[in-house]
C-alpha cells in the first residue's frame, strides 16, 4: 500500500523539510482527532503524546496538542518518554491512541511521529489512510474543545512495568551493569529501572541537551561504553538508541553483543526453561549463524521484511512471541506489544542469571558468519531488481561465494542510502564482495 506520510516507521524527516514543520504537525494532530472521534463512541477519548530530548520536540509537542485539541481531543502530556512506554502507558489509560515524537536512532536534526493504537500497537493501514485523508483537508475548529493535562506517574507507572516482567524476587545484585542512555528518552528511566533491582549502575550519556541524542553514544555509536565497561571493570554494558525502543549489549570483555545474538540468548533461555520456544521472527538482515544456531535447538525461524511493524505481523501469523532484528529492536510479546529495549535487556539479563553464566560464555552458542554492510548514499531512486548492472555484480559475487554464503541490497526505509550487505564464511572475501557491490551500486545511482 503506497502511503503518502507514512512510512513502515511512522512519519520522519529532517526538520524544516518536507512535512517535519509544526504546521504540518499541527493538521496531523486535527486528522488523528477527526478520525478517532469518527471511530469512538466518545468521541475521540484521550491522546496520549510522548518524546524523546531532541530540541524539535518541543515545538512539535505544542503543535499536536493544538491540532487535537482543536478537534475535540483530550491530550495527557507525558513529556521525555521511552517509545515502549508510550506504548504500554497507551493500554494502560485506555487511551485511543498514543503518540511519539522522535526520529529513533537518527541525529537530532530528524524528528517524526509513531503512532500506536488503544492496545499499544502500530496503527493498522486503514487507520493511516483515513488520517492521511483528513490531513489534506482544510481545518476547521471543533464545536467542543479538547482539554490538555500533564500526567505526573508516567515514569513510576513504566518502572514498576519493567521490573514486572521478571519472577518475584529476581535480582541483579552483585552485577556491576554500564548503562548508555544515548542522551534520549531513557536517560531518566532506564538507570534506575536497574538499580532498582540491585545492580550497581554506572549510568552515562544521561545529560541531554536537546542536540546532543544519539551523538557519538547510544545503540549506534558503541566505543564509549566499551571503554567505561572496560575501565570500570563491569559485568555488562547496555547501550539503548534515542527514543529507547533498541538494545544493544557489551560483554565483560568489551565486545559487542548485537541483537541476533541476544535474541538467541532468550530464545534459549525460553527453549530450556520457560516451556519452549514456539518460533522466532528474524529479518533479511539476521545472521545465518543465528538461524543454524535455533535450528540445532530445535527452533523455527522466519525471515521477514526489514521494520518491526513486518516482524510483528509475521509474529502474529505464526502465533510467536518473540523476533527482532540485528540493530536491537527485540519484541517480546509474551509480555508487552512492542520492541522495547529496557524489557529485552532484563530478558537477557534473566536468562544470564538461569544459566549462571557470564554474557561472553553465552554468547558462544551461537557463532556468527561474517557479515559486511555498507550504506551507499543515493541520489536518485533505483529499482535494484531491473537494473542489469547491479543484478549482473550480484549473481557473480553468489557465484565466487559457492553457495556458502548470500548477498541482500536494500533501501532504506529511513535514510537516503541502499544496504548493501554480503555474508559467507570467510571475512576477506565477504568484505571485498560488499566494497566491490557498494561500488557498483553507487554507479548506477550516480
Amino acid at each position: 500500500m503506497t502511503r503518502k506520510y507514512f512510512g513502515t516507521d511512522g512519519i520522519r524527516g529532517q526538520v524544516g523539510q518536507g512535512v517535519i514543520t509544526p504546521q504540518f504537525f499541527m493538521q496531523l494532530g486535527w486528522a488523528v482527532g477527526k478520525v478517532l472521534a469518527e471511530r469512538h463512541a466518545d468521541g475521540g477519548g484521550l491522546v496520549l503524546i510522548g518524546k524523546d530530548t531532541r530540541i524539535s520536540g518541543y515545538m512539535f509537542e505544542s503543535a499536536l496538542e493544538a491540532g487535537l485539541i482543536a478537534a475535540g481531543v483530550d491530550v495527557g502530556l507525558l513529556g521525555p518518554m521511552p517509545t515502549p512506554a508510550i506504548a504500554y502507558l497507551t493500554r494502560t489509560f485506555q487511551a485511543s491512541a498514543g503518540i511519539v515524537i522522535s526520529a529513533s536512532h537518527n541525529p537530532f536534526r530528524d524528528n517524526g511521529i509513531k503512532l500506536f493504537n488503544t492496545q499499544g500497537v502500530k496503527l493498522a493501514d486503514d487507520v493511516e489512510a483515513a488520517i492521511e485523508h483528513q490531513v489534506d483537508r482544510p481545518m476547521v475548529t471543533a464545536e467542543r474543545l479538547g482539554k490538555a493535562r500533564r500526567v505526573p506517574d508516567a515514569e513510576g507507572r513504566y518502572i514498576e512495568f519493567c521490573k514486572g516482567t521478571l519472577p518475584w524476587g529476581f535480582s541483579l545484585a552483585g552485577l556491576t551493569i554500564v548503562v548508555d542512555c544515548a542522551n534520549g528518552a531513557t536517560y531518566n528511566v532506564a538507570p534506575k529501572v536497574f538499580s532498582e533491582l540491585g545492580a550497581e549502575v554506572i549510568a552515562i550519556s544521561t545529560h541531554p541537551d536537546g542536540e546532543n541524542i544519539n551523538l557519538n553514544c547510544g545503540s549506534t555509536k558503541l566505543n564509549n561504553l566499551q571503554k567505561q565497561v572496560l575501565e570500570s571493570h563491569a559485568d555488562i554494558g547496555i547501550a539503548f538508541d534515542g527514543d529507547g525502543d533498541r538494545v544493544q549489549f557489551v560483554d565483560e570483555r568489551g565486545e559487542v553483543v548485537d541483537g541476533d545474538q541476544l535474541l538467541f540468548i532468550i530464545a534459549a533461555h525460553q527453549q530450556r526453561h520457560g516451556g519452549g520456544c514456539s518460533g522466532v521472527v528474524g529479518t533479511q538482515m539476521s545472521n545465518f549463524g543465528f538461524e543454524l544456531a535455533l535450528e540445532a535447538l530445535k527452533i523455527p525461524f522466519e525471515r521477514a521484511k526489514v521494520g518491526d511493524r513486518y516482524v510483528i505481523e509475521a509474529m502474529n501469523n505464526n502465533g510467536w512471541k518473540l523476533g527482532g532484528e540485528s540493530s536491537g529492536h527485540i519484541v517480546c510479546a509474551d509480555v508487552t506489544t512492542t520492541g522495547d529495549g529496557i524489557i529485552a535487556a532484563l530478558q537477557v539479563l534473566r536468562a544470564l542469571n538461569a544459566e549462571a553464566q557470564t554474557l561472553y560464555e553465552l554468547k558462544q552458542r551461537m557463532q556468527k558468519m561474517p557479515q559486511v554492510m555498507v550504506n551507499v548514499p543515493v541520489k536518485r531512486k533505483l529499482n535494484l531488481d531491473e537494473n542489469d548492472m547491479v543484478q549482473t555484480a550480484i549473481a557473480e559475487a553468489e557465484q565466487r561465494m559457492e553457495g556458502q554464503g548470500r548477498v541482500l541490497l536494500r533501501p532504506s526505509g529511513t535514510e537516503p542510502v541502499i544496504r548493501v550487505m554480503v555474508e559467507g564464511q570467510q571475512h576477506g572475501m565477504v568484505s571485498q564482495l560488499a566494497h566491490e557491490l557498494a561500488e557498483v551500486v553507487g554507479r548506477a545511482t550516480s
